[in-house]
């Protein structure tokens, strides 16, 4: 990795490094699983959990841009258990790379029964961002003056 891109890096995880650090990442959203976001068989719809993870790479990619962005791409996810409804989702994000447009977010989903000390990992994934202007165009991360 180049000193630029540590420096854009270092400057990025700088401003995403807001909440409760932890080893999965910056805690970034904590919600309870809900009888309307179930799906026929009675578990947490995968789409209402990718949702809240989407959130929560915006809300990272946000902070890290200071402005409005974009979800480009979502890489591989595989669910390892089901959510439950009164489940507790914690989703941890972590700034992988920056690019001069594009951030690179990675969230672990985590969930905890209602009654229950202990948290199992669900999920996780990639989210690539992208930094947009008020006309919604692509512009630098970071400003470049």
């Amino acid at each position: 990795m180049s000193e630029a891109s540590k420096d854009t890096l270092a400057l990025g995880k700088q401003r995403s490094s807001h909440g409760r650090q932890q080893d999965e990442g910056v805690l970034v959203i904590r919600s309870i699983a809900m009888p309307a976001d179930t799906n026929p068989s009675g578990d947490i719809f995968g789409g209402w959990l990718m949702s809240q993870m989407d959130l929560a790479a915006g809300n990272m990619a946000g902070r890290v841009s200071q402005g409005r962005g974009a979800t480009v791409s979502v890489e591989a996810m595989q669910f390892l258990r089901p959510v439950k409804v009164g489940d507790e989702v914690t989703l941890y994000a972590t700034l992988l790379k920056v690019g001069r447009t594009s951030m690179r977010i990675h969230v672990d989903a985590w969930a905890r029964p209602r009654y229950s000390e202990k948290a199992q990992k669900v999920t996780d994934a990639d989210f690539v961002f992208v930094a947009l202007d008020e006309n919604g165009a692509p512009r630098p991360v970071f400003d470049e003056t």
